[in-house]
């Protein structure tokens, strides 16, 4: 009579048959473990990049316009690459203040570019009188200024809160909120945050009693 330890061995070797197993581990690598004999191999799962924890290509435009003020718009590329987009807003100057980025309507709009990188330290307050004076341009013209960079997350965010404190004498954190409130992605680099607080200080000095 057979031990259950043999009864379980015979079993195994005459009815189991070896499976493969695939892991994903937490960084999204995925591995395959086969039996060969009585050898386990490991070997790499391709995956497409697109499909490593879930992630999914956004190709749509961004057209989503925020309305900092009636004369004031903020926006991505997209957006100042669509021209259904800017007759909709009434758009009739552009201030382009990414890098690299063509206007693409230099017969229709009255643009502006101003280029300036999206790095933490980049000079910003330099090029801050250009944009205000541009925006302050089109107000005067009675026209509608759309302010853009590649997203329209830091650069054109940042501009537009310059703006708002030197122009509109707005403290740091309202003319933050005002832009966020229009574009709630709107979130300038910490350089150029860390930069505005200093220019609203230096700009506008407290005022005595």
């Amino acid at each position: 009579m057979q031990s259950l330890a043999e009864e379980i061995q015979s079993f195994s070797r005459t009815r189991l048959k070896r499976q493969c197993t695939r892991v994903t581990s937490l960084s999204g690598r995925r591995i395959i473990e086969t039996w060969k004999g009585s050898m386990m191999t490991v070997v790499d799962d391709p995956v497409p990049p697109e499909k490593l924890l879930g992630y999914v290509p956004d190709t749509s435009w961004d057209l989503q316009v925020g309305v900092v003020k009636p004369y004031l718009l903020l926006g991505s590329q997209d957006a100042a690459h669509d021209f259904s987009t800017l007759r909709k807003h009434k758009v009739s100057h552009i201030l382009n203040v990414a890098f690299g980025v063509e206007n693409v309507f230099p017969d229709l709009f009255i643009y502006k570019t101003v280029s300036i990188l999206d790095h933490p330290d980049t000079d910003l307050v330099p090029h801050l009188q250009e944009c205000c004076d541009f925006i302050q341009q089109a107000q005067a013209e009675k026209g509608v200024v759309l302010v853009h960079c590649n997203t329209g997350i830091s650069r054109a965010p940042a501009a537009i809160i310059g703006y708002l404190m030197s122009r509109d004498d707005q403290s740091f954190d309202d003319a933050l909120s005002c832009v966020k409130a229009a574009r709630p992605t709107a979130c300038p680099n910490p350089g150029f945050l860390e930069q505005l607080r200093k220019y609203k200080m230096e700009k506008m000095p407290a005022r005595k009693h």
